[in-house]
């Protein structure tokens, strides 16, 4: 019997939105273990620290017994050769979300062979739903409980100041 397949979710998850676990609950149920793991891009500037946004995907997915939350810096592809994961999942909302992820698995797979990447489709009511956007709204002053997990629009609430 093959061992439990070990897939990469990764993302900025700045915030974490309910898209994004969505997409957690629907990858969990496809592999054996998902690594939700949060990209420490020293190029971005973000609204949350790594340290608050790992502990924000904690709180948001305790129900999911085959889920665990990390961090990582460098190369995904290397990272995920380093869990020994042979998937990587992406979330496609709109076409031009596809023609990004194409070119990045496209890369990934010439620079680590062994390690595919399965695009999920976002559900038809996140599909509009981004973590730029959510920032934009909340920033202005705009409802964003529906949106975000609850552990997440506290924090939301407390950095925005609204």
């Amino acid at each position: 019997m093959p061992a439990p397949l070990i897939a990469i979710y990764p993302g900025s998850f700045d915030p974490l939105t309910n898209g994004h676990l969505d997409l957690i609950a629907r990858g969990s149920l496809l592999v054996g273990q998902l690594i939700v793991a949060v990209l420490e891009n020293t190029q971005k500037q973000p609204l949350f620290p790594v340290a608050e946004r790992v502990e924000m995907l904690k709180q948001s997915t305790t129900s999911f017994t085959n889920v665990e939350v990390d961090s990582f810096q460098g190369l995904l592809v290397d990272y995920a050769a380093h869990r020994q994961a042979g998937v990587i999942l992406r979330g496609i909302r709109a076409i031009s979300d596809y023609e990004a992820e194409l070119q990045m698995a496209l890369l990934n797979r010439r620079m680590r062979p062994g390690i595919e990447t399965i695009f999920l489709m976002a559900s038809e009511q996140h599909s509009f739903l981004s973590s730029r956007m959510v920032k934009e709204i909340a920033t202005l002053g705009g409802d964003v409980s529906s949106f975000v997990p609850a552990a997440v629009w506290k924090r939301l609430h407390v950095k925005i100041g609204r």
